[in-house]
């Protein structure tokens, strides 16, 4: 096989590995998956809020979902390794899928989006930006509206390395909601903020 068709087959294993887990792990404050290949297997690390909803009683729920990974996948030897986020409110998916959520609810989605773009700086982020598309505030017509608090950067190195980008989706009456949440969790150490004096 090319190598390029495999790229392409491992990309798309990988994500539906990442839609299993996100629905399986809903309640627990599911943020992301990483899958790293190890001479001893797979080791998968999910992140979530609240790893003991994942974990089970004397790990039994990780054994399980363990195996039906190896089973629906065709992983020899996977290994399910959970980590606890630390900071909520810094992680962009977890923060994407609360707005959803309170959508879903029925509250309304500037409500949501700015009480969250207050409680992420609150948690120490330098900057937060939130996209809500679709028919939003009872309209026939899909738009999308944008709410921003301080700097976050959208290109180059700095977009890259620093701006953490989550994308998630409401369903409401009206159809899809799609959700995306930028959290820039601090400066580049390059830029030096300088304070100056003001003259009396």
């Amino acid at each position: 096989m090319a190598v390029e068709k495999l790229f392409v087959k491992e990309k798309i294993k990988t994500s539906e590995v990442e839609e299993f887990l996100k629905k399986r792990f809903e309640r627990s404050g599911y943020s992301h998956t990483e899958i790293q290949r190890t001479p001893l297997g797979t080791r998968i690390i999910v992140h979530v809020n609240k790893p003991g909803l994942v974990i089970g009683r004397s790990g039994r729920r990780v054994n399980e979902i363990t195996e039906e990974i190896k089973l629906k996948f065709g992983f020899e030897n996977p290994l399910l390794d959970v980590r606890e986020v630390q900071e909520p409110l810094l992680d962009s998916n977890i923060v994407g899928r609360r707005i959803a959520a309170a959508i879903e609810k029925g509250v309304n989605y500037k409500k949501v989006a700015n009480f969250y773009l207050e409680k992420v700086i609150e948690a120490g982020a330098v900057g937060i930006q939130i996209m809500i598309g679709g028919k939003i505030g009872g309209v026939e017509r899909s738009r999308t509206q944008k709410f921003k608090m301080g700097f976050v950067a959208h290109s180059g190195e700095y977009a890259e390395r620093l701006v953490d980008v989550g994308y998630t989706q409401a369903i409401i009456k009206a159809g899809i909601i799609g959700i995306q949440v930028r959290i820039m969790k601090s400066l580049p150490t390059e830029i030096v903020v300088e304070k100056h004096a003001v003259a009396g």
